[in-house]
Protein backbone atom coordinates (compact mmCIF):
# COMPACT_ATOMS: atom_id res chain seq x y z
CA UNK A 1 0.00 0.00 0.00
CA UNK A 2 2.07 3.30 -0.81
CA UNK A 3 -1.32 5.31 -0.81
CA UNK A 4 -1.41 7.81 2.30
CA UNK A 5 -5.03 5.84 3.06
CA UNK A 6 -5.75 5.20 6.42
CA UNK A 7 -6.25 1.72 6.78
CA UNK A 8 -6.16 -0.90 10.24
CA UNK A 9 -5.87 -4.57 10.60
CA UNK A 10 -8.47 -5.96 13.09
CA UNK A 11 -9.73 -9.53 14.47
CA UNK A 12 -13.31 -9.27 13.90
CA UNK A 13 -14.54 -13.39 15.63
CA UNK A 14 -11.89 -15.88 14.45
CA UNK A 15 -10.27 -14.10 11.76
CA UNK A 16 -8.14 -10.75 10.96
CA UNK A 17 -9.18 -8.12 8.16
CA UNK A 18 -7.63 -5.64 6.14
CA UNK A 19 -9.81 -2.87 5.86
CA UNK A 20 -9.78 1.24 4.65
CA UNK A 21 -13.04 3.39 4.79
CA UNK A 22 -15.51 2.02 2.47
CA UNK A 23 -14.43 -1.65 2.27
CA UNK A 24 -17.28 -3.90 2.70
CA UNK A 25 -15.94 -7.12 4.33
CA UNK A 26 -18.28 -10.56 4.97
CA UNK A 27 -17.83 -11.94 8.58
CA UNK A 28 -19.40 -14.66 10.66
CA UNK A 29 -22.58 -13.79 11.31
CA UNK A 30 -23.39 -11.26 14.11
CA UNK A 31 -26.87 -10.46 15.79
CA UNK A 32 -27.26 -6.67 14.76
CA UNK A 33 -30.07 -4.85 12.66
CA UNK A 34 -29.79 -3.26 9.73
CA UNK A 35 -28.04 0.21 9.99
CA UNK A 36 -26.68 -0.75 13.23
CA UNK A 37 -23.08 0.14 14.08
CA UNK A 38 -20.21 -2.08 15.30
CA UNK A 39 -17.57 -0.55 17.28
CA UNK A 40 -14.49 -3.03 17.27
CA UNK A 41 -11.83 -2.09 19.64
CA UNK A 42 -9.64 -5.06 18.85
CA UNK A 43 -7.02 -3.15 16.08
CA UNK A 44 -4.06 -5.06 15.51
CA UNK A 45 -2.10 -2.58 13.44
CA UNK A 46 -3.04 1.17 12.13
CA UNK A 47 -1.95 3.42 9.49
CA UNK A 48 -2.75 7.16 10.22
CA UNK A 49 -1.31 7.99 6.28
CA UNK A 50 2.20 9.25 7.62
CA UNK A 51 2.83 6.09 10.79
CA UNK A 52 2.32 2.78 11.02
CA UNK A 53 1.40 1.42 14.57
CA UNK A 54 1.14 -2.10 16.31
CA UNK A 55 -0.34 -3.40 19.01
CA UNK A 56 0.82 -5.80 21.58
CA UNK A 57 -1.42 -7.25 20.70
CA UNK A 58 -4.32 -4.54 20.22
CA UNK A 59 -3.52 -1.07 19.81
CA UNK A 60 -4.70 1.46 22.98
CA UNK A 61 -7.53 3.92 22.17
CA UNK A 62 -7.95 2.43 18.63
CA UNK A 63 -11.34 1.42 16.85
CA UNK A 64 -12.88 0.50 13.43
CA UNK A 65 -16.41 1.23 12.95
CA UNK A 66 -18.22 -1.04 10.48
CA UNK A 67 -22.25 -0.44 9.59
CA UNK A 68 -24.02 -3.59 9.02
CA UNK A 69 -25.58 -4.01 5.55
CA UNK A 70 -27.56 -7.09 6.51
CA UNK A 71 -27.08 -10.84 7.14
CA UNK A 72 -26.98 -13.09 3.67
CA UNK A 73 -26.56 -16.91 2.88
CA UNK A 74 -22.96 -17.48 1.38
CA UNK A 75 -22.58 -19.96 -1.43
CA UNK A 76 -23.83 -23.79 -0.84
CA UNK A 77 -21.07 -26.36 -0.32
CA UNK A 78 -21.97 -30.03 -1.48
CA UNK A 79 -21.40 -32.62 1.98
CA UNK A 80 -21.19 -36.49 0.67
CA UNK A 81 -21.59 -39.50 2.86
CA UNK A 82 -20.82 -42.40 1.95
CA UNK A 83 -20.09 -46.10 2.89
CA UNK A 84 -18.27 -48.55 0.63
CA UNK A 85 -20.23 -51.66 -0.40
CA UNK A 86 -23.61 -51.33 1.20
CA UNK A 87 -24.60 -49.11 -1.39
CA UNK A 88 -24.80 -46.05 0.95
CA UNK A 89 -24.74 -42.50 -0.37
CA UNK A 90 -26.02 -39.36 1.02
CA UNK A 91 -25.47 -35.39 0.00
CA UNK A 92 -26.77 -32.79 1.81
CA UNK A 93 -26.11 -29.28 1.17
CA UNK A 94 -24.85 -26.25 3.67
CA UNK A 95 -25.23 -22.58 3.04
CA UNK A 96 -23.40 -20.56 6.31
CA UNK A 97 -25.05 -17.35 7.24
CA UNK A 98 -22.62 -13.87 6.95
CA UNK A 99 -23.00 -10.32 8.36
CA UNK A 100 -22.08 -8.06 5.42
CA UNK A 101 -20.46 -4.34 7.13
CA UNK A 102 -19.17 -1.62 5.22
CA UNK A 103 -16.38 0.43 7.06
CA UNK A 104 -17.28 3.77 8.34
CA UNK A 105 -14.63 4.97 9.87
CA UNK A 106 -10.98 3.96 11.50
CA UNK A 107 -9.77 5.41 14.39
CA UNK A 108 -6.32 5.49 15.62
Amino acid sequence: MTDKVPYAVIQLGAKQYLLKEGDQIVAEKIDLKDGEVLTVKEVLLGYDGQKTTFGQPFLKNASVDLVMDGTKKGEKILVAKFKAKSRYRKVMGHRQLGSHFTVKAINI
